[in-house]
């Protein structure tokens, strides 16, 4: 026999609905048999399959463990998989209460899993959150909000709850939770301010192209760009995404003339070696030896009204982008200057919220 509680994810569902969920492999007959011969009850006794369920309630399967894992997927997950999934490292916590998590996501990993042998951010936080009885056996599964690229670095959020994950994509399609990116582009960036472009992605090729005016089958895209710190060969910046598509900073800037350091999809290929426009060293300045884009997902501003998981409400929330960032960074500026524009920086933007 296995039971299951009901979580607060789950109650006000019908009951049939929930049991499909569980039970996602199965089909509606086998479930509604299952009722009838009381070899699903809830709370002890003999459900119809249209009660509302409530917190606390217990769902008792008269399964055996084989059937029940069969019909919940839980069999195909393990045969598909085959790899042990390492949880979250404390130092990749950045943010947690009983809605969300927030994880500093490392350079190299995939936000969602693309093939079922990849291990993403993603099932590194679910296995987390299973280890604290999170998700375990519930019709709800804990999982990531948003994606940044593979070679990006930063925060990404999680939704713990079901609450959470709804006013996480509500936050985001309304575009009132405000994402900050730190990012060091090529060339003295003289745009400030809210910029507008549209782009296009190719799915073939997955590059995007941007265009400065409307064009058929484009999207418009927003951002806001923040100079920190220029030189004659680079800028710091600091962006503020407002639209969210695929390679939206790294096309942007591009087209603008800025490609990101280390971007080999959208830069110039000699700047994965040397500083310098289109690739000619001044021969003063330090080799960078970059093979991805400097660019990290650093703040995250909350909005002061996020409804029933009010916890993250007005909060605003960052991490330090990796050390690849910071040294290369200092190459190109003094360390002091470096530190105090982020710093200056991530104060303001926390005032203004």
């Amino acid at each position: 026999m296995i039971n299951i509680k009901v979580g607060k994810n789950e109650s006000g569902q019908r009951f049939d609905k929930l049991l499909m969920k569980i039970l996602k492999e199965a089909p509606s007959s086998f479930v509604f048999k299952m009722l009838r011969k009381k070899n699903i009850t809830l709370n002890g006794k003999k459900a119809e399959g249209n009660e509302k369920v409530s917190e606390g309630d217990e769902i008792s399967f008269f399964l055996a463990q084989e059937t029940f894992d069969k019909f919940a997927g839980k069999a195909e997950e393990t045969k598909t998989s085959g790899i042990s999934v390492p949880s979250l490292k404390p130092s990749e916590i950045v943010y947690e209460d009983e809605d969300f998590l927030l994880v500093n996501k490392p350079v190299g990993e995939l936000s969602q899993k693309a093939k079922d042998e990849d291990i993403s951010v993603n099932e590194r936080i679910v296995s987390y959150l299973s280890e604290k009885g999170i998700g375990r056996n519930e019709a709800f599964t804990p999982g990531v909000c948003n994606r940044i690229d593979r070679n990006t670095s930063g925060l990404v959020i999680a939704g713990k709850s079901l609450a959470g994950l709804q006013e996480a994509a509500r936050l985001l399609k309304s575009h009132e939770l405000k994402k900050f990116y730190l990012c060091i582009a090529v060339g003295n960036v003289k745009l400030r301010g809210k910029v507008t472009s549209w782009i296009n992605k190719d799915e073939k090729t997955n590059k995007a192209e941007v265009s400065e005016t409307p064009k058929n089958g484009y999207e418009k895209i927003e951002a806001e760009l923040f100079p920190l710190l220029t030189s004659k060969e680079y800028s710091l910046l600091a962006v503020r995404l407002i639209t969210g598509k695929t390679h939206q900073i790294r096309a942007q800037l591009a087209a603008f003339g800025h490609p990101l350091a280390g971007d080999t999809k959208y830069g110039y290929k000699a700047l994965r070696t040397s500083l310098g426009k289109a690739g000619e060293s001044t021969g003063a300045v330090p080799k960078l030896n970059l093979n991805y884009q400097l660019l990290h997902a650093y703040m995250l501003v909350f909005p002061k009204d996020t409804g029933n998981v009010g916890q993250v409400s007005g909060k605003c929330i960052s991490c330090a982008p990796p050390e690849k960032f910071k040294n290369t960074a200092v190459k190109i500026f003094k360390e002091e200057d470096y530190l105090n524009a982020v710093m200056e920086f991530t104060r303001t933007q926390g005032i203004k919220s």
